[in-house]
């Protein structure tokens, strides 16, 4: 466990960003690499990949609530030096992974067929989405156990092993891929289905290395059986916290889908461009969501301290450094999209699409790095209700705009693009002003130990204080019972 209450916020920050970035960037590849080999298949493959590779939001915002409801709480937990807790929230959070599985497994294999069909531009980009799904879907089931036990580390503190099996996952998938998909070695290729399966045994590997670790090396949180009897308090716990950020992902998931619908009069060949350019575009963003994401547990540990002060610092170095990087990777987009776009295809109208959207969506990105920011602060400070709220309004705008302009007889795909520029700075904007309403409401300081240097008798300053020391019990939340009660 790393205490994140003491030393340098800035410091932390990059500490457990660079880790992350490095993780999540692997973690990433495993579509990259697949979108490689994919590619060569064809735009109906592209295409097919891209359009069930929607369906991921929905997966992510079902691992979204149980990764963020642990993370949270462990966090908390951490800061108020409640190890009991942490380890109940952990090991429930495993048995809720369980049923999520399960499922995913039974709700996937029902309806990918339709799901598919409904946004797909042709029946080629339906028959391959389909395809890859069905491989694909018991890497996404394994996900949860993977997402749960990640998100415990993070809680306290830890993020380095994650990213190294990260790191191993990866290459196993780069080393499968060309085989599976391309045949390499073996003259069967299995094609879209190839990338599915690639994709779902390194996940599998992940998860037992993963649950190894525990097993072997970490103790501040650890498997229990005697914590497996579902608790039911406990869940809800994790479900206040979780799926206001589930569904926030689900808000993605329609807003992709929506995307992939107006623009599907264009053919496979704009949804191959686009789907290439929203992959690229979440490989660029990869660095200022690790540091939204170092800046969830930091925030947490020093909400369940009481240490009000360190959690507004959180945000505004957080918000700095992700303005920084993002101000960075928008002056290339807007010199070079194309080097990007084109080593994933060699269809010029599929290029043209991807770098087009590249290149206008940068103009979000600034305002991106404050949603980020403002939505891993709000899993600290256990209320992402109000990160949800300002994706809503986003979609609200987006949606009812997208599709008056698709009615259009002038449509153009840049219309679309722009739309999403002007929805992304208006969540940022949302997002900032309900952050700042939150400090008001719920920060408080509590006074720090003082150093046993300076006063004999007296706590050290590496003892935190503990739930009884620090003021009123907080909630599931993490808030105090009246600051819940008034949240937004």
């Amino acid at each position: 466990m790393k205490d994140l209450t003491q030393g340098s916020i800035a410091g932390n920050i990059l500490a457990m960003a660079a880790p992350m970035a490095a993780g999540m960037i692997f973690q990433t590849l495993y579509f990259l690499v697949d979108l490689y080999f994919v590619a060569g298949l064809g735009d109906a493959a592209v295409a097919g990949v891209g359009a069930a590779g929607t369906l991921m939001f929905v997966i992510m915002a079902l691992t979204q609530v149980l990764g963020v409801g642990a993370v949270a709480l462990i966090a908390q937990a951490v800061g108020r030096r409640d190890r009991t807790d942490a380890n109940l929230v952990f090991n429930q959070s495993v048995l809720f992974a369980v049923a999520c599985a399960l499922a995913t497994l039974v709700g996937g294999y029902a309806l990918a067929g339709t799901y598919v069909a409904s946004i797909a531009a042709d029946a080629a980009t339906h028959s391959e989405g389909v395809v890859y799904l069905y491989w694909f879907l018991p890497g996404l089931a394994m996900g949860f156990a993977q997402v749960v036990m990640g998100s415990a580390l993070r809680g306290t503190g830890i993020v380095k092993p994650t990213m190294m099996i990260q790191a191993l996952t990866v290459l196993l998938n780069t080393l499968l891929a060309p085989v599976l998909i391309a045949g390499w070695g073996t003259g069967y290729s299995m094609g879209v289905a190839g990338a599915g399966l690639a994709s779902s045994i390194a996940i599998a590997a992940g998860v037992v290395l993963l649950a190894w670790y525990f097993l072997k090396v970490e103790k501040y949180v650890a498997f229990d059986a005697r914590l497996w009897r579902p608790k039911f308090e406990v869940w809800k716990r994790m479900l206040d916290v979780g799926l206001p950020a589930g569904g926030e992902f689900a808000l993605m998931f329609i807003y992709m889908g929506v995307i992939y619908w107006v623009i599907s009069d264009f053919g496979a060949a704009a949804q191959a461009g686009f789907g290439i350019g929203s992959r690229v575009m979440q490989s660029i963003f990869l660095p200022a969501m690790a540091i939204a994401f170092a800046a969830g547990p930091i925030a947490g540990q020093n909400f369940g301290a009481r240490l009000g002060s360190r959690v507004r610092e959180t945000f505004a170095k957080a918000v700095l450094l992700n303005t920084v990087v993002m101000i960075l990777v928008t002056a290339f987009l807007q010199w070079r999209p194309e080097m990007l776009v084109g080593f994933f295809t060699p269809e010029a109208e599929a290029r043209d699409v991807g770098a087009g959207f590249l290149r206008i969506i940068s103009w979000t990105f600034i305002a991106q790095g404050v949603v980020f920011t403002c939505s891993g602060v709000f899993q600290g400070l256990g209320n992402t209700i109000p990160a949800m709220l300002s994706s809503a309004i986003r979609l609200a705008v987006f949606v009812p705009f997208a599709v008056w302009l698709a009615a259009r007889p002038s449509f153009d795909l840049e219309e679309v693009w722009w739309l999403s520029v002007a929805t992304v700075w208006l969540q940022g904007g949302v997002s900032y002003l309900l952050l700042r309403r939150q400090f008001t409401r719920r920060l408080v300081d509590a006074p720090r130990p003082v150093p046993a240097a300076a006063s004999a008798g007296t706590a050290t300053a590496s003892t935190a204080p503990t739930a009884a020391a620090t003021g009123p019990a907080v909630t599931a939340a993490g808030a105090t019972p009246a600051a819940a009660s008034a949240e937004t």
